[in-house]
């Protein structure tokens, strides 16, 4: 890597790991309940279903993502592990957030509810257990498994700015890049990977890439190709979609 793109990179990171512009973003949803659990007004459950359903959502425009999350916690009268634990959920092929319907919301509440019948936390999880324990997908071990890791970013990341650091037993050194379209696109232009394949393989090697920036928390990268986006508009046209 050239020292001037690893500069930037470390630029980037710095400038927009900050919440000022994740106000409007489905990371926002998690963050309002890990607020209310400091309160005292909320458990971890309540952060863990947010996130889950936060990141299951996230893709596409975010202003998109946003509201079809609030329709979403509405219908939960914003108590979301309630929601799940209680069971009465609603269940039907209407559309909550482009292909994804009531009913499988409902699948993956009734998921969620045996795994917590068994256990407190989700945090203990592998992303193969993630995949198909809770949101009900075929196994494959080339997935790139996006919304998985996007969460987990969410939920150990602890530098007390944007990400929420309350699974505590998770190292971030450990986490992945969440690899969607536009994070591919980015680090392709800036040489962090020339895989066609947007796999599993590609997205450890663009972790590694970020291991070498931030060794100890590699995912800290995710906020440099959020940066790229924001300074360059045209090539990250979709970085309206969560990093």
């Amino acid at each position: 890597m050239e020292e001037s793109v690893r500069r930037q990179l470390i630029e980037w990171a710095a400038v927009y790991n900050d919440p000022l512009y994740f106000q409007e973003d489905p990371i926002a949803f998690p963050t309002r309940f890990a607020g209310l659990l400091k309160a005292g007004k909320a458990c971890l459950q309540d952060v863990e279903t947010a996130a889950v359903f936060a990141a299951h959502f996230a893709w596409g425009r975010r202003a998109m993502i946003v509201r079809d999350c609030t329709r979403l916690f509405d219908e939960m009268d914003w108590k979301p592990y309630d929601y799940v634990m209680r069971g009465n959920w609603r269940d039907s092929d209407v559309s909550i957030h482009r292909t994804v319907k009531w009913s499988e919301v409902a699948a993956i509440c009734r998921r969620l509810r045996d795994i917590y019948q068994g256990q407190d936390s989700l945090e203990s999880l592998t992303p193969e257990q993630w995949r198909t324990d809770v949101f009900g997908q075929k196994p494959d071990a080339k997935a790139p498994n996006k919304k998985i890791n996007l969460m987990r970013r969410w939920m150990v990341r602890d530098d007390g700015k944007v990400d929420l650091g309350l699974w505590k037993d998770t190292s971030p050194a450990d986490l992945l890049i969440p690899l969607d379209v536009h994070v591919y696109e980015v680090a392709t232009i800036l040489g962090l990977t020339s895989r066609k394949p947007k796999d599993i393989v590609t997205v450890r090697e663009i972790t590694a890439s970020f291991g070498d920036i931030f060794p100890s928390d590699p995912c800290k990268g995710d906020f440099s190709l959020f940066g790229y986006g924001v300074t360059h508009p045209k090539a990250g046209k979709d970085s309206q979609s969560s990093t």
